[in-house]
């Protein structure tokens, strides 16, 4: 999820809430705060809990809170405060985090190091784990699956988020992780952006956890449901589209995707388009603003149709 704020730049709790249940009403499975699109780096703790705060109330007033996982992003450089914020997240509502390695002294930290660290912080996590494979917040640190698949051998490590996009390591991870976890099928896996969620799916994974879903989660929901359907046609097509529009969130990053957003939910008012300093707004006359709404257009025509194709209704 982005995070959203007000034009004196505190938390815009009502935003936030509308983006949430918005995300619900699409048949969003889980919400996803505090990752890269929803600019963690920017927030203090106290707003990081803020947004959880304002997340899980929605999910208990309007969905099933059992059904709907709310994964809090805690990555940070030292255990201890990983470990601080994988707290503040379960006082606050959230059922899991979402954790990077700490790669802020990537030149001196070594396999070993990273799985001890991740083992660390699921012995005394409150909330179970997932490991959140990027390496460009990671300062480069890219696991290999033979170091993934030690650091699920930990049976409150539950899931991985591969925003890495190596489809091979996802298939080497689907298929090892019984055989780390003593025969069990109980490890999520899940890719980490919309483009390439299709291929995830045939290699086995469960998911994707994908900041395009910000703008268009019917589109994103629809590439599952119909390979579920044994569709695989119209799933490669639906994917091609997602992929094309994707590639400029994943371009822009959150700035573009905060662009996008009144395009997509002509609701919101532009005032939801704004990012933390040191960034600002795309200009709306600018070059990169007009390639996002042109290179978009498909898929926001895409959206609205499946819009009244499924009617609203809350994820259940």
């Amino acid at each position: 999820m982005l995070a959203f704020f007000t034009p004196d730049d505190k938390i815009d709790v009502p935003a936030t809430q509308r983006h949430a249940a918005r995300l619900l009403t699409a048949g969003i499975a889980g919400l996803v705060i505090h990752g890269s699109n929803g600019e963690a780096t920017h927030l203090s703790r106290r707003e990081r809990r803020t947004i959880i705060e304002a997340v899980a109330d929605i999910v208990r007033n309007e969905a099933d809170s059992h059904a709907v996982p709310i994964i809090a992003g805690c990555g940070a450089s030292s255990l201890r405060e990983t470990l601080e914020l994988c707290q503040d997240a379960k006082e606050s509502g959230a059922t899991h985090c979402l954790v990077l390695p700490p790669g802020y002294y990537a030149g001196i930290l070594s396999k070993d190091a990273i799985v001890t660290f991740f083992h660390d912080v699921a012995d005394h996590s409150p909330i179970p784990v997932l490991v959140y494979n990027f390496p460009a917040a990671a300062n480069g640190v890219d696991l290999d699956s033979d170091t993934l698949l030690r650091i699920m051998a930990h049976p409150r490590v539950v899931g991985v988020k591969l925003t890495c996009g190596n489809t091979g390591k996802l298939a080497r991870v689907v298929a090892g992780a019984p055989k780390v976890r003593g025969g069990h099928d109980d490890f999520f896996v899940a890719g980490g952006s919309a483009d390439f969620y299709l291929q995830g799916l045939i290699a086995g994974a469960h998911g994707t956890i994908a900041g395009f879903a910000n703008l268009a989660p019917r589109a994103c929901v629809g590439i599952g449901k119909v390979f579920e359907q044994g569709l695989l046609h119209e799933a490669r097509a639906l994917q091609h589209e997602v992929a094309g529009a994707d590639w400029l969130a994943i371009r822009y990053g959150f700035v573009g995707v905060k662009a996008a957003m009144p395009m997509f939910h002509s609701e919101e008012p532009e005032s939801i388009t704004k990012p933390r300093l040191p960034f600002t707004p795309l200009a709306k006359d600018g070059k990169e603003f007009n390639e996002i709404r042109d290179g978009m257009a498909s898929v926001l025509k895409m959206e609205i149709a499946l819009r009244k194709v499924a009617p609203d209704s809350v994820h259940q």
